[in-house]
Formats: C-alpha cells, structure tokens, sequence
C-alpha cells in the first residue's frame, strides 16, 4: 500500500459488505491455478494462486495486514506474514489466507485442494507461528469438552460414539496421512472406527468436521500446522463445531518463533474462540473436486468456480457458482 492508510476503527468492520468481495479473492486465486492442474508444477500453481490473491485483495477498501500467510517476509514474493494488502482506505482488518491449500493435490489432480481466506477486524486473529499444532476437531451439535487433547485417540472416538449414541465403528476420523501418525492411526483402528487419510490439505479435512451428514466425518486429529489451525478455526466459527489445539515445539528456535509471536505460554491449549476471538468472514473456492466443493470446470471459452461463503456473525452460508468467459 502506498502512502498513508486511512484506518477506521475496529467496529467499522462490515463483513456483510466485504464479504462478496473477498469470495472474489478466493475465486481470482482458484481460477489463476486453471492451466496448472495436473501439470505436476506444485511452486507454479501456487505462485499463480498467491499473485491472483494479491491482486484482487489490494482492489478491496480495506487496511488489511497478512497474520496467517506464506512465511516470513523474506519469502516474498509469497503473501508473507505482516504484509499490508488493501487500498489504505476502510477499516484495519486482520487476514488469514492459503492461497492453494494443496499444491501437491493441484499438481497430480487430486480431490480437496482449495483457495482459502479468512478476514476479521485488527487483532481478532491468533499470530500463530509456523510450527506444528496439535489439533483436534468435531462438528457442532456436541457439548464442550466431549472431547480433549489430553484424551488418548482411542477415548476420544469412545466419548464421541456415546455423545452421538452410536457405535465406535460408527464414527469416522479424518487423519493427515504421515509417519508421525502411524501409532494414533493404529490405536483409531483398534477402536473399529473408519479413517479418512488425507494427504494433504488439513483445513478442509477439519471443515469437513462441520458437515458429517454430507462429508462422512466426525472428528479430526493429528500434528499440522499450526497457521492452517488458525484458518480451520475461522472456519468452524462459521460453520459451527469443535477445534481444539496446543502448539508443538521440536527445538528452541521454534519456541523463538512463538516468543516472537507474543506467546508465552508454551502448554496453553486454544479453543476455536481463542484462535479467533471476533466475528470472521470466511471463503474457499475449489480449485479440485472435493467433499465441500466442486473443483474448477473447464469448458470451452468458459471457466467455472464454486465458492463457499461464510459469516460466523449470522452463521449464514453461500454457496455461489461463477462462470466466467475465457480468452
């Protein structure tokens, strides 16, 4: 942004407003990726995705600032963390984004990949470092604490059948495919319970939390990262659910990370208010077919997308289907 911005108050945030344009945002970077599905170029997709994000956020009159973004600011071009995106004019908003949450999932055509962005007002939004988090999600309808982090996998699917009245081998849990998990998915198939292995992508896997009548799954579980946390936080103050998550540390120059983040307490455990502590608007447009929302169409001279919108301050949900001309 160029100049000085012309921030407006916090209560100035109208995410009824905003939020067509930022369901722009996410349709520019899924669209931008079109060329490169199944082209098996991860770093092209998602430079493509980050510059068509870029461009459309900076269309928006709003101060906005990345919190959750591609790294560090020595990463750049990437949308990095602390960059200031928007006219200057509006209210000073804080940004969550992934502009392609599944490089690798575009690059081989593979379902679940998305475009993905989160907006609330200034501070409403854990500055989450990049480390790995601890997470652990269901959908809504549940009571607080049915289940928690200090629950073994095994507890966690048993609490949840008798919070749903059904069985074990009733429950299905989404887990991100990695050898870190190999002895919690060996415990989960102790318990009788389906596992959904996911390769990538562990925003959608928990939003699919929010829909297990369409989706199939009940709960997420499992170590990623911990930015990604912050967004599947946004969007089950949406959707409605569960997110539990307590960050993991594997040396001091991660816990430095965190201390730079203005975090103190390493062992705190953050539920979904306290990864997003105001109203958020939320939007994903597919970019491959998936559980949530169809993938990019291609047809000849058009191209089409199907975006989820989403306000957590009235819980009201759109979905929304762009078709635009190719040249």
């Amino acid at each position: 942004m160029k100049g000085s911005p012309t921030v407006t108050k916090a209560a100035d945030f109208n995410d009824r407003s905003l939020s067509l344009g930022l369901a722009r945002v996410s349709e520019a970077a899924a669209i931008a990726c079109t060329p490169l599905i199944g082209r098996g170029d991860e770093k092209a997709a998602d430079q493509a995705a980050v510059d068509a994000m870029r461009t459309q956020l900076n269309k928006l009159d709003i101060a906005g600032v990345v919190v959750i973004g591609e790294g560090e600011r020595d990463e750049a071009p990437m949308l990095y963390i602390g960059e200031e995106v928007g006219s200057g004019d509006g209210p000073g908003v804080d940004i969550a984004l992934d502009p392609l949450e599944g490089t690798t999932l575009t690059a081989k055509d593979m379902p679940n990949a998305l475009a993905v962005i989160a907006m609330g007002p200034r501070g409403s939004m854990l500055h989450a470092p990049d480390v790995y988090m601890d997470k652990l999600a269901i959908g809504p309808g549940y009571p607080e604490g049915v289940v928690t982090l200090d629950m073994s996998p095994s507890e966690r699917v048993a609490a949840l059948a008798v919070a749903k009245g059904c069985s074990t081998r009733d429950i299905t849990v989404c887990v991100l495919e990695r050898p870190r998990h190999e002895d919690m998915i060996a415990e989960l198939r102790g318990t009788g319970a389906a596992i959904r292995l996911i390769t990538d992508g562990d925003v959608a896997g928990v939003m699919h939390c929010a829909e297990p009548d369409v989706t199939g799954i009940d709960m997420y579980m499992g170590a990623g990262g911990a930015p990604e946390g912050v967004l599947a936080a946004a969007a089950l103050k949406c959707m409605g659910g569960q997110i539990l998550g307590r960050l993991l540390f594997r040396n001091d120059d991660e816990r430095g990370r965190a201390t730079k983040a203005g975090i103190t307490d390493f062992d705190r455990v953050y539920t979904r208010d306290d990864l997003v502590t105001g109203d958020v608007i939320f939007s994903a447009t597919g970019v491959t077919d998936g559980s949530l929302v169809s993938g990019i169409k291609r047809e000849v001279g058009y191209v089409t997308a199907e975006t989820i919108m989403m306000r957590s301050k009235t819980g009201s949900v759109r979905r929304m289907i762009y078709r635009n001309p190719t040249s």
